[in-house]
């Protein structure tokens, strides 16, 4: 999350630029980018010569020639096959100590119902909403973007970004990290005109990086403008977005069939983006809607029977782990107390003990988030005994 409990407005700076290099600004930004990978040899290296690091970081943001450096790229396959982009340490520093001076003025701008990448929102709260408006109306339309990173016109972002950023010297660095994520998702774009186009409009750069601070900062803006169309021009209240996934509830059907053509066309001719055509459907809000990793009824969640599949499967690679001794017992809790917190938001306790029923535990060291029972079901399993 790119968001702070700190406004860096309260630094003691002239302009934006000043605010992005003040000294301050910079501690701060490391300390968030090293949260949590102290122990990671490009983030030890760094916080060895902590001060000429960034110093130097300083140092070339001032003189205006500092740059973005390669990127280290790996996929991802759960629970979809997702190319990954991690930037050096350093420049994750610089995206901390932007985002902090970028977020306050585009934060004002965004509607209450957007929830990704936001202090106070999160994936949770927009379940607790989408659960809301689903009682509150009979039809839903959920829509999510095609290829969203890969498909995100660099022209258009900029244009969006600059609006409100006040100074050029910080618009430079903005350009620089957007133009380096140009051919990273060269592969998985679609080539795809839009009405007005030419051929020529097939070299226009798109894609942000996935893993960037900035990127999930940005494509926040870039879809900005279409939560104040579906609000202001449509005039629907109930909605809501959680980054390239979006939803709408009515009481009529025809009303949400019109605005699902109304904002097709809005993507395409606005921001160079299409949707899952196929999926956008309307449902009733009393069938069980999936959405962010769950199935949301008016009464009730279940978790998604992908994500259990996934989730225990990861699971399963942390216990075995922690069985021939490549990681501690600490990191496999971790594991399984990341993987509660979460499933905690739906009518999981069955759910819970039947997945960790899976990983004996011989009674030696149960997390205090595990039920009882399920340490009692997860020992006599090992001990090959009837629950």
């Amino acid at each position: 999350m790119c968001t702070t409990s700190e406004s860096p407005g309260l630094l003691d700076a002239e302009d934006d630029f000043d605010l992005f290099v003040d000294w301050d600004n910079l501690v701060r930004s490391y300390q968030l980018a090293a949260s949590g990978k102290r122990g990671a040899a490009p983030v030890a290296a760094f916080e060895y010569g902590l001060g000429e690091h960034l110093l130097k970081l300083r140092r070339d943001l001032v003189a205006g020639t500092w740059a973005p450096g390669p990127y280290v790229h790996f996929a991802i396959h759960e629970p979809k096959r997702r190319w990954i982009s991690a930037a050096p340490f350093a420049d994750r520093v610089v995206h901390h100590a932007l985002c902090r001076v970028m977020e306050p003025d585009f934060e004002t701008a965004f509607i209450a119902d957007s929830f990704a990448n936001r202090i106070g929102k999160g994936t949770h709260r927009a379940v607790d909403r989408f659960q809301q408006l689903g009682r509150a109306r009979t039809w839903v339309l959920r829509m999510d973007i095609r290829r969203y990173f890969p498909s995100i016109d660099h022209r258009i972002l900029l244009e969006i970004l600059e609006r409100r950023t006040r100074d050029t010297r910080v618009s430079e660095v903005i350009r620089r990290i957007v133009a380096s994520g140009a051919d990273i998702h060269s592969a998985e774009a679609d080539m795809t005109l839009f009405p007005g186009d030419d051929l020529l409009a097939l070299a226009r750069p798109r894609g942000l990086p996935i893993g960037n601070l900035t990127s999930q900062f940005w494509s926040n803006c870039y879809l900005d403008g279409l939560d104040h169309f579906v609000k202001r021009s449509l005039r629907c209240a109930t909605y809501l977005r959680y980054a390239d996934d979006f939803a709408l509830f009515h009481d009529d059907k025809a009303t949400l069939s019109a605005w699902r053509q109304e904002i097709i066309e809005f993507l395409a001719t606005r921001l160079r983006l299409r949707i899952h055509e196929n999926a956008a459907q309307i449902a009733s809000c009393k069938a069980g809607i999936p959405w962010l990793g769950f199935v949301v009824y008016p009464d009730h969640r279940r978790v998604k029977a992908r994500k259990v599949v996934a989730a225990t499967r990861r699971l399963t690679a942390r216990y075995d782990a922690w069985s021939r001794g490549d990681i501690t017992f600490a990191e496999f809790d971790a594991t399984v107390g990341g993987w509660i917190n979460h499933v905690r938001y739906a009518d999981s306790w069955g759910l819970r003990e039947h997945v960790l029923s899976r990983f004996p535990l011989e009674g030696r060291h149960i997390r205090k988030a595990v039920p009882k029972s399920t340490a009692r079901r997860a020992t006599r399993a090992a001990r090959g005994q009837e629950p």
